[in-house]
């Protein structure tokens, strides 16, 4: 809750896809480009502004839809996770981040949007090597690794 003053947070969400390559996890990620409002060029997670009255779940599948053109019968949501909440002292800006992981399904294939410039496959261990947006690996580390069994590379 916003004190006097100081603005009401902004909501996003930010959707991780994990895929099983050769028995370990790789989750995806995305260079954000130079066209989009904040932390051009940081790798993210599929992510967006939670729309006035839209719940985030509803949100999170907007965005694998427009981001990455996948379809709700392209993933299945394994995880929700608990809210991030930070201050970006630099923009001045309150966040309060949506995390959510959904298994990619084997007959799919995402295809990034305007957004993004690249994207790539990782093991989730490896986000933390990547100049990324701000508590990227706290909202992975949320949702990650998931309740059913999965394998982590060594």
């Amino acid at each position: 809750m916003a004190t006097a003053g100081q603005p009401e947070p902004t909501h996003v969400v930010t959707c991780f896809l994990l895929r099983s390559q050769a028995g370990w996890d790789e989750v995806l990620l995305v260079r954000r480009s130079e066209r989009v409002r904040t932390y051009r060029g940081a790798w993210a997670g599929i992510s967006g502004y939670v729309e006035p009255g839209v719940a985030p779940l509803e949100q999170a599948y907007t965005e694998l839809s427009e981001e990455v053109a996948l379809s709700r019968a392209d993933v299945r949501l394994l995880r929700v996770g608990a809210e991030v909440a930070f201050d970006d002292l630099a923009l001045g800006q309150a966040w309060v981040v949506h995390p959510f992981l959904f298994a990619l399904a084997d007959s799919a294939s995402p295809r990034t949007d305007w957004e993004a410039t690249e994207h790539r496959w990782l093991p989730p261990a490896e986000v933390r090597t990547l100049s990324t947006v701000p508590h990227l690996t706290e909202a992975l580390a949320a949702v990650y690794p998931p309740r059913e069994e999965h394998h982590v590379a060594p």
